[in-house]
């Protein structure tokens, strides 16, 4: 049974204030960076640093450290001898490290490249190279955005579940959906998984008018998915069903489970979700291979 707002009795709620516990409706919530407080708690000036306070809120500073390392990788892109213009100028980095079916099963060729197979480091690595800087700025743009939102409200821990989760989950996608020589980049899966994540969270909370925003905003991405050519459809697809399962899994378990034994449940859910994505990855590279061969 859901529990009901301390100051309305009348109105079910899945959402506690982050300091105190109390359950509160979308009325008495206050957004701050240490995710969401009752009006009481919300006016005190000094807040207390619990563990749980922790758990859940504080600087985005995996945002900063996903975007640092983005940017880092895209510089040694460049200084490895690619022009960085596209896939087939990013040079070695792209080559030895882009998700291509064939380097992650059997073998075969990578775009011009022949490749003996095996690299299932690829199913990650992938997400972490780009085709050019303004895809680089894109995605990070993006990332900025929603990690700003979504990492105070959930707590550091559980913002990168789900971005790895979202992101093994395009990788699965991109590789169901591509010719096992195309070599595909980017961290557009993950970020489609926060676009998702965002809106599950948004509406599991409450926050209806939040929730149709995002909501619209990922709608006009798929549709310049579908619109513009060259772009992986399924990765992008793929991590959006990704991060919108962890983030229902984990929002669901903080309103049905309390204490200890929360921390347990959320880190089997999603390293299940990880790993189905990878096994459905190794799977989808496998198959695709089959397929060509």
């Amino acid at each position: 049974m859901a529990e009901t707002c301390y100051r309305h009795p009348d109105r079910e709620t899945g959402v506690s204030c982050s300091a105190c516990g109390r359950p509160i409706c979308p009325e008495c919530m206050t957004s701050t960076p240490v995710g969401m407080r009752c009006p009481e708690c919300a006016r005190q000036r000094t807040s207390v640093r619990t563990a749980a306070n922790l758990a859940a809120g504080g600087e985005p500073v995996a945002t900063y450290a996903l975007i640092a390392l983005n940017v880092i990788v895209f510089l040694a892109e460049i200084l490895g001898g690619g022009g960085a213009a596209s896939v087939d100028g990013g040079g070695n980095l792209i080559s030895d490290g882009g998700l291509c079916g064939n380097a992650i099963d059997d073998g075969g060729f990578c775009g011009n490249e022949p490749n003996t197979g095996g690299e299932v480091f690829r199913i990650l690595t992938g997400a972490f190279l780009h085709a050019g800087p303004l895809h680089l700025l894109l995605n990070m743009f993006a990332l900025y955005v929603l990690g700003t939102l979504i990492e105070p409200m959930i707590g550091t821990a559980r913002f990168v579940a789900i971005y790895f989760a979202a992101l093994l989950a395009g990788s699965a996608g991109a590789l169901l959906a591509t010719d096992p020589n195309q070599v595909t980049v980017g961290a557009s899966g993950a970020v489609f998984g926060l676009m998702a994540a965002a809106f599950v969270i948004a509406r599991q909370r409450g926050l209806d008018q939040v929730a149709s925003q995002i909501g619209l905003f990922v709608v006009i991405n798929i549709v310049f998915t579908f619109s513009v050519p060259g772009i992986s459809i399924g990765g992008h697809l793929g991590g959006l069903v990704g991060g919108a399962i962890a983030a229902l899994l984990l929002e669901q378990l903080a309103q049905r489970v309390r204490g200890r034994h929360r921390i347990a449940m959320e880190v089997v859910a999603i390293g299940a979700i990880a790993f189905a994505s990878a096994a459905a990855a190794l799977w989808a590279a496998g198959r695709a291979s089959a397929v060509i061969g």
